[in-house]
């Protein structure tokens, strides 16, 4: 009996540290390992920089932070964003995607839609509701109240999800008051769970810019990193017109180029997003679509956010970044331009949300004019939401 019980308290204890590992110790381990700050931030703004910086519009079309189990009202100490760090860098606007699916293997190649996914597990061991285990929709939603609840508790956000609440937030900073403006999107629409109903689901909770593909391909069509290549099926034809109906801005970040074209056809009066990407000719990586497409999406009115990380604009420093915003003014126009860090989203970038003002400092030392930092640091995101929000 003593052996028994000897043997029951054992495995109790084991039982134990596995899952304070499991729950406590792995998801942060995973966290601060795939979103470093590190690479080159460049020279550290000067007092001119700084004053440029301070007067500008500040915005980014995508950080995955809704993911991770971090506080987004507090200063963290691994990670690339939370709302102390985005009013350090003086942002007005931040678009926080949500990641739903994620392949095991994850690569930019090509990745099936049947591997295992790295986000269940993920999920699991950060303890999100019963309902994210078997419905991507549910996780969606859970990461969109994250970010809901954070703007609720902190005094300096606030979510933007029409003109209305844009200005608000225009307001308040024209009234000096430190507010970041939330907004919240698709990491893919393989969220929707496989139902039209899910569009206006997710954007009654909020979601105002849908991305249609991620890694794999899925319901809607091929990804750029999937397997088929191929273009919009018939329900992704009938999703980018119920999208399109209602307002939703269609972000084509990971789509195949045959997708990009479907829904430039498809929607000619509805200028899309790359949220969070480089120019395949500046850093010729299968991250990164073509030229011509991309200049069909800037035809078009879209807007292209540069990305942070090595595989996007092809070096780990800010003087890459600076040289991809370079090369896609010159080629694409300065109207089209964005930021597009991809923040918290297993990536590895110079600077984080609090040392951007490196990034205006390079674009002055590189001899960019003020316009054209305005433009690009934020500027031109705001045009577009003032264009493309619903009423």
């Amino acid at each position: 009996m003593k052996l028994l019980k000897w043997t029951l308290s054992i495995a109790s204890l084991l039982a134990l540290a596995g899952a304070f590992v499991l729950f406590g110790v792995l998801p942060d381990y995973v966290g601060r390992e795939a979103n470093q700050v590190s690479g080159d931030p460049g020279a550290a703004p000067s007092t001119a920089a700084q004053a440029l910086h301070d007067t500008l519009i500040v915005g980014d079309l995508h950080a995955d932070t809704a993911l991770w189990s971090r506080s987004l009202t507090e200063r963290g100490d691994w990670g690339q964003v939370d709302i102390p760090r985005l009013m350090e860098g003086n942002f007005a606007l931040q678009m926080f995607t949500t990641v739903t699916k994620s392949p095991r293997g994850q690569n930019y190649d090509s990745n099936s839609a049947d591997a295992a996914d790295n986000i269940t597990l993920l999920a699991f061991a950060q303890r999100w509701p019963g309902a994210t285990r078997n419905s991507l929709t549910a996780r969606a939603l859970y990461q969109a109240q994250r970010i809901q609840q954070a703007a609720a508790k902190s005094p300096h956000m606030m979510l933007v999800v029409d003109q209305s609440s844009l200005a608000q937030l225009l307001t308040a900073r024209a009234r000096g008051e430190k507010q970041v403006g939330a907004l919240i999107g698709t990491e893919g629409s393989h969220a929707l769970d496989g139902s039209l109903d899910n569009i206006a689901l997710l954007f009654d909770a909020g979601f105002r810019m849908m991305s249609l593909q991620h890694f794999f391909d899925n319901k809607l069509g091929g990804s750029l990193h999937g397997e088929s290549n191929q273009g919009l099926t018939e329900f992704g034809r009938r999703a980018v017109q119920e999208m399109h109906r209602l307002g939703v801005m269609i972000d084509v970040a990971h789509s195949s180029e045959a997708v990009v074209h479907d829904v430039l056809d498809l929607t000619e009066d509805a200028p899309l997003i790359v949220s969070h990407t480089g120019f395949k000719g500046h850093c010729d990586r299968k991250r990164n679509i073509s030229d011509a497409t991309m200049q069909r999406i800037a035809d078009a009115g879209g807007l292209i956010g540069v990305g942070f990380w090595e595989e996007a604009v092809c070096g780990q420093s800010v003087d890459a970044i600076v040289g991809a915003i370079r090369y896609g003014i010159d080629t694409f126009g300065v109207d089209h331009i964005a930021l597009g860090s991809d923040w918290d989203g297993s990536v590895h970038t110079p600077i984080d949300a609090a040392m951007v003002a490196h990034l205006t400092q390079g674009m002055l030392s590189a001899g960019f004019t003020e316009a054209e930092i305005s433009a690009v640091m934020g500027g031109n995101m705001l045009r577009f939401l003032q264009a493309h929000l619903p009423d």
